[in-house]
């Protein structure tokens, strides 16, 4: 029988790890002969939820058990839990979720709204009494929506794979010795199979985090081979404690496909709107970009934050009139803002004629001319000619702006955000075979 394991909250700021636990359970279950029926699964739900601990990510491993195996391996992951999470942090409130069966259809539209919206944990203890599952919550049931969501996202649409790399326990806190010359020599070497290695434009690699958890570095890619072939190629100067493939979905922009993003504007939620710029972009300290939309239900305030590079000069080059779309995380109000979209990404459709108002040329030495006088047209201060009859003319500026797509530096892209790299290399299933060959080690 297949049985689905969904876990989720099981970090803190201070450290932790939910991949790390789902990685050891990887192993523990291999030296048992229990079947995996899919890679592990890394599923990111809606990144704007603001009790998140870092990317919100929860994990779902899915097996193929004996009926009378279930108890055991229950106890197995409990144990692991309660021994690897951070449960004595405040705001870690780690659960687990054992469905027997496949997810039933309520799970997956929980799963899916758990992508861009915010689920009450009410909602996930309905869907669960409506199936074949245990729950486990430890402190308050927030975990449940993360543990059940990632049972049912079963990844049936686009996805990519990472490998993840932990690290020894005696190196955790210290700077991660991962050779960036290596890192670079990877990404030119296995780029667009691989993505988000390196970001050559602010010189930073991308693949290690920073932070106090034990993971060690992370290469994402379009197939199992192609990032175990590029973790392979890195220089590596500290023991590596284990290493797990993943299927997941980052880089698949599968927080912007809600039904409502392009109809409501509500914070914590992502929006996906078409509109009209209906003010000129201005720039405040700190470098930051703002500009207001005109859609369909009226009109919101767009930014984009200094952390997105270059992306910002495109946002400050719009004008008034531009049809454009705008993609990204809503923030709710505050004391300094009102109700604004963090823009993640920006696709420009049309773009307005910028026009101004020009003296004539001189048809000998080609300078602007200057006024004569009123009523007596124009003279050159070059040369000299005289234009009695020529007139001030309209001329339209080129704009240095296209229509397409934007997309900010590569350091301000979330773990969800589609990089330009994948465009044209999404997924459109899944085999739904075991996973071969080297996947996991130990």
């Amino acid at each position: 029988m297949e049985l689905h394991i969904g876990i989720d909250d099981t970090d803190s700021t201070r450290g932790g790890c939910t991949t790390y636990i789902a990685a050891r359970l990887v192993e523990k279950f291999s030296k048992m002969g229990i079947q995996f029926v899919d890679y592990p699964n890394i599923i990111r739900l809606n990144p704007n939820i603001p009790y998140k601990t870092r990317g919100n990510a929860a994990v779902a491993l899915r097996l193929n058990v004996m009926k009378e195996d279930c108890d055991l391996l229950q106890e197995i992951v409990l144990q692991e839990i309660e021994e690897n999470s951070h449960i004595e942090k405040a705001g870690t409130d780690p659960a687990v979720v054992l469905l027997r069966g496949k997810p039933t259809g309520k799970i997956k539209r929980l799963s899916h709204k758990a992508l861009w919206d915010v689920v009450p944990a009410d909602e996930a203890l309905t869907a669960l009494r409506h199936s074949d599952a245990i729950a486990v919550a430890y402190g308050t049931r927030l975990g449940l929506v993360g543990a059940l969501a990632a049972v049912g996202q079963t990844l049936d649409g686009d996805h990519t794979f990472e490998l993840v790399a932990y690290r020894s326990k005696e190196n955790l806190g210290t700077p991660r010795r991962v050779v960036e010359n290596s890192v670079k020599r990877m990404d030119r070497l296995t780029a667009p199979r691989t993505f988000n290695n390196y970001d050559f434009e602010n010189r930073r690699m991308l693949i290690t985090p920073h932070g106090p958890d034990p993971v060690l570095l992370g290469v994402r890619g379009e197939s199992p081979k192609i990032v175990l072939k590029a973790f392979r190629m890195l220089t590596i100067r500290e023991p590596v404690e284990r290493w797990v493939i993943f299927r997941t979905n980052h880089g698949t922009d599968a927080h912007l496909n809600g039904p409502y993003l392009k109809e409501q504007v509500k914070p914590h939620r992502p929006a996906v709107l078409t509109g009209i710029v209906a003010s000129k972009p201005e720039r405040i300290a700190g470098g930051h970009v703002f500009f207001t939309l005109r859609y369909k239900n009226g009109a919101v305030r767009c930014a984009a934050f200094e952390p997105t590079g270059e992306f910002r000069e495109a946002v400050a080059r719009l004008l008034p009139g531009d049809k454009v779309t705008v993609l990204g995380g809503v923030r709710k109000p505050d004391a300094h803002l009102p109700v604004t979209i963090n823009l993640e990404k920006m696709r420009i459709h049309h773009l307005t004629n910028e026009l101004s108002v020009e003296n004539p040329r001189c048809p000998r030495c080609e300078k602007h001319m200057k006024s004569a006088g009123k009523g007596q047209g124009f003279r050159c201060e070059r040369c000299s000619l005289r234009a009695p009859n020529a007139h001030k003319q309209v001329v339209r500026k080129p704009r240095n702006l296209h229509t397409g797509l934007y997309i900010p530096d590569r350091k301000a892209h979330r773990h969800l955000t589609k990089p330009l790299p994948r465009y044209g290399l999404e997924k459109e299933g899944w085999n739904h075979k075991p996973p071969l060959g080297a996947w996991h080690e130990p």
